[in-house]
């Protein structure tokens, strides 16, 4: 399936139904070891986004899409969520700006992006038990898919199950960084909300490729 702007249009709708789907499940987590606000803030900031996808343009692209997300986040989303998917969607659309189809190349180039815009804004690397553990083997096995000649939707596909792997990998893993870093080792046993918000975002966007 062409990965254009209807796909990207698919992502996104995709991703307010998954938020929303999960929205408890993800305060859950939160709450357990950070305030408690991921799954609800999400699912604010992805309603928000809904309605303004009537009014991308015919000739928009799908980084004009991610953009479109990137600044609602940004305006609607409070807490750590709102600035770091929204710069993590920011730099996505600029890493595929002008680019009315997605090929391989421009897939890995977004993920990317959205990865170092996460380290750039959160300041956290692979280990500290945040979004970072999701997106970071996803962008490596996405790059890896690239490499062996699978095409735009199995890299996507790729992408999310090491995302999905990544985000119960952080169940044993002590924070370093944000709110559950006071907790010190009482964080062990529990998933990052956020390794898990992006491992659902993640699936939705392969799924969207798929024609799921």
């Amino acid at each position: 399936m062409t990965l254009n702007t209807d796909w990207a249009v698919r992502w996104i709708k995709g991703s307010a139904a998954v938020v929303s789907e999960h929205r408890v499940e993800l305060i859950t987590l939160d709450r357990e070891i950070g305030d408690g606000d991921h799954g609800e803030n999400l699912d604010r900031g992805f309603s928000a986004v809904l309605p303004k996808l009537d009014d991308l343009p015919a000739d928009a692209t799908p980084g004009d899409a991610l953009k479109l997300v990137a600044t609602t986040l940004i305006s609607t989303v409070g807490g750590a969520a709102g600035p770091l998917y929204g710069t993590a969607y920011l730099k996505a659309a600029g890493a595929v700006a002008g680019h009315a189809e997605l090929d391989g190349e421009a897939v890995v180039a977004m993920l990317t992006a959205a990865r170092d815009g996460i380290v750039l804004r959160g300041k956290a690397e692979a280990g500290d038990k945040t979004m970072v553990d999701a997106w970071t083997p996803a962008v490596d096995a996405a790059s890896s898919a690239l490499a062996d000649g699978l095409g735009e939707a199995a890299i996507l596909d790729a992408a999310a199950t090491a995302a999905e792997a990544g985000a119960r990998a952080t169940e044993p893993l002590v924070a370093r960084k944000g709110r559950a870093s006071y907790l010190g080792e009482r964080a062990i046993g529990h998933r990052d909300p956020g390794a898990q918000s992006s491992a659902l975002l993640l699936r939705v966007a392969a799924d969207a490729a798929a024609g799921v």
